[in-house]
C-alpha cells in the first residue's frame, strides 16, 4: 500500500526517487538513513534533525510492515506503513520517503548510492548495513547518538503496563 507521490510529493516509488536523484545529486549532499519508526517519538525527530543536517537532503528508507514483522515479530508494527511514511514525509527535515520491503536496506542503498549514511551511535560502522558499500563508493558514514530514555519499545510497554 504506497501512498501517490501526487498525494504527497514527499513519498517516493524507488523508480521515482531514482528519477528525482538525477537532479539532486549534482547540486545536493544527498543522505539516507533507515528505519522502522513505528511510534514517532522524540528521539527518532531529534536522529532525523541531526541527520538532515549532515548534508542537503534526506532520504528515509522505511521498513515496509512485511519488514518490520520479519524483524520484530507478527505484534509490530503498530501503524501501519502507510501512516508511518505520511508521518515521517510531514516532517520539515524529510526530503523523501522511500518503502523497502527487504529485511535491510542494502538494495535500496546501492540504488540511492547516497553521499552520506546515518545510523544509530549503538551501531559499530562495521555493523551498519552499506556502510563498505557506500565507503567504497567515495560517501561517508556517520553514527548518530540517541537521545536517551526514549524508545518504541519503552512507549509500548508504558501503554500496557500503565
Amino acid at each position: 500500500m504506497t501512498i501517490q507521490s501526487s498525494t504527497n510529493p514527499k513519498i517516493y516509488s524507488i523508480e521515482n526517487l531514482l528519477t528525482q536523484l538525477e537532479q539532486w545529486r549534482h547540486h545536493q549532499t544527498i543522505v539516507f538513513t533507515n528505519g522502522c519508526f513505528d511510534i514517532l517519538h522524540l528521539g527518532h525527530i531529534d536522529y532525523l534533525q541531526k541527520a538532515a543536517k549532515l548534508g542537503t537532503k534526506l532520504i528515509v528508507g522505511l521498513n515496509s510492515d512485511t519488514s518490520i514483522q520479519q524483524l520484530k515479530g507478527k505484534r509490530r508494527p503498530i501503524q501501519d506503513e502507510r501512516s508511518r511514511m505520511a508521518i515521517l514525509a510531514a516532517l520539515s527535515c524529510v526530503d523523501a520517503v522511500v518503502l523497502f520491503k527487504e529485511e535491510t536496506p542494502l538494495k535500496l542503498i546501492n540504488l540511492i548510492k547516497p553521499h552520506i549514511l546515518v545510523k544509530g551511535a549503538d551501531y559499530s560502522v562495521d555493523q551498519i548495513v552499506g556502510a563498505e558499500e557506500v565507503l567504497n563508493n567515495g560517501g561517508k558514514v556517520k553514527r548518530i547518538d540517541f537521545l536517551e530514555g526514549y524508545s518504541t519499545t519503552k512507549i509500548i510497554d508504558k501503554i500496557k503496563h500503565g
